[in-house]
């Protein structure tokens, strides 16, 4: 790491550190998705960033050295999902390892028949529960470009995340009631049933594939995962498709004062 980050680790650090303002800048220049948010909301990210940066330790895998650079882009694409709420929906881990790219993870699924199945996925990012977070570099970098379809690995895992704070990720973070679950899925639940059977449509008989990655059809908390990458970077296109689920993360992810 270069040396402005690694002043953050020393004993008697403050407790947030702003992020230099150049190195600022060639982020969201780097990611537009982010420099076309509002000016206040881009002085609250730069704030929030630069305590992140403080409160988590990054690790680079294979050999890959993560820099200043490297660390800001991820720290201003994670925030953004708490940039209302506060970094306390992230206070139940410290750890991100950053691999050069995708990762090869094995995985063993039993069957109903009792056999047992090994095989080895692909991934671009994981989020464990009371773990850390892992995120492919390569993907990272090009999530300004990505954007456009609606893809973030930063923010895909970072929501997961979010949505394990009450146990394993189901698609629903913690709400403060049973009738703000029942509200949430309410909302979710068709919005996920819709999605689905287009998905089924496209790989079945060919008809025309929805925007939306259709990795978001493997579960309701994938579902959620993929819905907030895209309401997060390309908001207008996401609500073309899913006006209800805009007006649902609006009232999570924005609350009233």
């Amino acid at each position: 790491m270069l040396n402005w980050l690694r002043t953050l680790g020393r004993q008697g650090a403050p407790t947030t550190k702003t992020i230099p303002d150049t190195l600022w800048m060639d982020t969201l220049l780097q990611f537009p998705f982010l420099a076309r948010r509002p000016v206040a909301e881009l002085q609250r990210l730069h704030e929030l960033a630069g305590k992140f940066l403080k409160q988590k330790e990054f690790t680079g895998a294979n050999g890959l050295k993560v820099t200043d650079e490297m660390a800001v882009a991820i720290a201003a694409q994670a925030c953004l999902p708490v940039l209302h709420l506060g970094l306390r929906w992230y206070d139940d881990f410290k750890g991100i390892v950053v691999h050069p790219g995708a990762m090869l993870a094995r995985r063993e699924v039993t069957d109903q028949a009792g056999v047992v199945h090994r095989y080895s996925e692909a991934l671009l990012g994981e989020a464990m529960e009371g773990g850390p977070v892992t995120l492919s570099w390569q993907d990272v970098a090009a999530a300004g470009s990505s954007a456009e379809q609606g893809h973030n690995v930063v923010i895909h895992e970072f929501v997961h995340k979010m949505d394990m704070r009450d146990g394993a990720a189901d698609g629903c973070p913690p709400l403060a009631s049973r009738s703000a679950h029942a509200g949430w899925h309410s909302v979710m639940q068709p919005a996920y049933d819709g999605f689905c059977e287009k998905v089924a449509m496209a790989r079945r008989f060919g008809a025309e594939p929805p925007w939306l990655d259709d990795y978001g059809a493997g579960s309701p908390a994938e579902f959620f995962a993929v819905a907030c990458e895209a309401y997060f970077v390309n908001r207008e296109r996401f609500t073309q498709d899913f006006p209800s689920l805009t007006v649902l993360f609006d009232k999570f992810f924005i609350p009233a004062k």
